[in-house]
């Protein structure tokens, strides 16, 4: 089986998409083209980072992941194929794999060196087809690329830990489609430092004390149902392992989300603050 999967920031409106698994299927016919998402905003790492470390895992070993965000190859911006975990990602080198490289260092990586092996008018688009199906049919990263051994990294997707260690401080890097804001606090970095002490979550002169397993958890009160809670704010940890600032049964058109209920935004900063 031979999966790959597309990460873009293209939209649905135009053809690019469409175009894009039309050259993927003329190069390699018996691939099996998954969508993971075409809606990252224009040229945004953190977010486009956020949503393939939150689902790759989901995929066989062996998957290839092709992510089309900001992918223009120039003097400062190389292409990169890398094996991390046993799955394959083929992007350009921005740091949109800063959050995969913080957990496991990868197997492999290259920098792409077959450019000149393209038709003079092929576009970087059409590299990326080439070197996915390449490794859909089970090619070797050293035929496409020269082995490297760093790749750039965005410190601004790591949460930072005061020097006490006594608050963690992340920011906003994605709403979902209800609205939640996802930070890049992971909640492996809140257990080591939380160390079981109490804690406050605070942002924009708000504030929240309890970090439930589950979004229904907010209805504690065997008093009130559960649908008297809609509305109100909670945080979760949700399945990517991230600190997640929601409203409970949001709906952005109806009840409200974290954006217009709490006034959060993109990059807003969270901190957590632990007490001794």
């Amino acid at each position: 089986m031979s999966i790959i999967t597309l990460t873009t920031d293209y939209g649905l409106k135009d053809h690019f998409v469409g175009a894009l698994k039309g050259k993927l299927l003329s190069e390699f016919g018996q691939a099996i083209i998954i969508d993971i998402s075409h809606e990252i905003d224009p040229f945004n790492i953190s977010e486009a980072s956020y949503i393939i470390n939150a689902a790759y895992s989901s995929f066989p070993k062996g998957t290839v992941h092709l992510i089309g965000v900001d992918i223009e190859r120039n003097r400062e911006t190389q292409h990169l194929a890398i094996q991390w975990n046993d799955h394959y990602f083929i992007c350009a080198d921005n740091g949109i794999l800063s959050i995969l490289i913080q957990k496991i260092r990868p197997q492999k990586m290259v920098a792409i060196n077959i450019h000149d092996r393209l038709l003079p008018d092929a576009t970087d688009l059409d590299l990326f087809t080439k070197v996915a199906c390449h490794l859909a049919k089970g090619g070797l990263l050293n035929v496409i690329g020269k082995e490297i051994n760093d790749i750039k990294e965005v410190t601004e997707m790591q949460p930072v830990v005061s020097t006490e260690a006594n608050s963690i401080i992340g920011y906003i890097v994605y709403f979902d489609h209800f609205g939640n804001a996802i930070t890049n606090i992971s909640k492996k970095i809140f257990l080591e430092i939380a160390n079981s002490r109490p804690y406050k979550i605070k942002f924009r002169n708000k504030e929240i004390k309890t970090i439930f397993a589950k979004y229904s958890d907010i209805g504690i009160s065997v008093n009130f149902p559960i649908k008297d809670y809609e509305g109100q704010k909670l945080a979760i940890f949700n399945e990517a392992g991230f600190l997640e600032i929601a409203i409970f049964r949001s709906n952005p058109s109806k009840i409200g989300s974290a954006i217009s209920l709490l006034g959060l935004k993109y990059r807003d900063t969270i901190t957590i603050e632990f007490k001794n």
